[in-house]
């Protein structure tokens, strides 16, 4: 199981931009690598499946603007978030797991990050 930490977060103004990153612990090839975010108070969001640098799945409030990519020989996973929107503050984590679909028990978890959009 590889251990994951995030970086990147920070405070941007409504419409900028910032760069996430995800370091691994080992190999990050035969994991689904995932990008989560939380506001406070809710539920946590999936924004982005990274499957490979072609194939990466992302819901309809995030498509255009975060793009997620991987390097699996430098064990990292990136989230370029642009245009971002104060209703996106919260804590993004970085996420490995083993199935493609849901969160799973053996999911291995970040710390997070905290990203803060002001209006």
């Amino acid at each position: 199981q590889v251990h994951l930490v995030e970086s990147g977060g920070g405070l941007v103004q409504a419409g900028g931009s910032l760069r996430l990153s995800c370091v691994a612990s080992g190999s990050i090839a035969l994991y689904y690598m995932r990008w989560y975010r939380q506001a406070p108070d809710q539920q946590r969001e999936l924004i982005a499946t990274i499957i490979g640098n072609t194939s990466v799945n992302y819901p309809e409030s995030v498509r255009g603007r975060f793009t997620g990519y991987r390097d699996n020989d430098k064990n990292e996973i990136w989230l370029q978030m642009n245009n971002l929107k104060p209703e996106e503050t919260g804590t993004y984590y970085c996420n490995a797991a083993s199935a493609p679909y849901g969160i799973g028990a053996n999911d291995t978890w970040g710390p997070g990050t905290r990203v803060t959009v002001s209006s």
